[in-house]
């Protein structure tokens, strides 16, 4: 009996990857073995930095709120603690856009908790 090949399975398989691959330099997005390892490593990176995106923007949001609280006369650790006695409940990424584009709404906030 001959030997069965699934060539559509194949070829689909290799499409695939190459146009997962589109945009990649040279051999990268040409080559099916080469464009197989760039994909799989730029996916691993892709899961890796979903989790270090949350990282960066939590620290960004903490320097914001710091920058925003020290003109007023507070640290960002005061500041946090004197929040969280009020019971006031805004998370940081809110705190930050106040410190950043509402510079007044942020100052009515700080007075509210000295």
């Amino acid at each position: 009996m001959p030997r069965s090949v699934n060539s559509v399975a194949s070829r689909k398989r290799r499409k695939k990857i190459l146009k997962q691959a589109k945009g990649y330099f040279g051999a990268r997005s040409k080559v099916y073995t080469v464009a197989k390892n760039a994909v799989e490593k730029g996916l691993t990176y892709a899961y890796r930095d979903r989790k270090t995106k949350k990282r960066h923007f939590r620290s960004l949001w903490i320097t914001r709120i710091n920058a925003g609280a020290r003109e007023h006369g507070l640290s960002y650790s005061q500041f946090m603690h004197m929040l969280n006695q009020k019971g006031i409940e805004l998370n940081r990424k809110v705190l930050a856009d106040l410190a950043m584009n509402e510079p007044e709404t942020f100052k009515a906030i700080v007075d509210a908790v000295k």
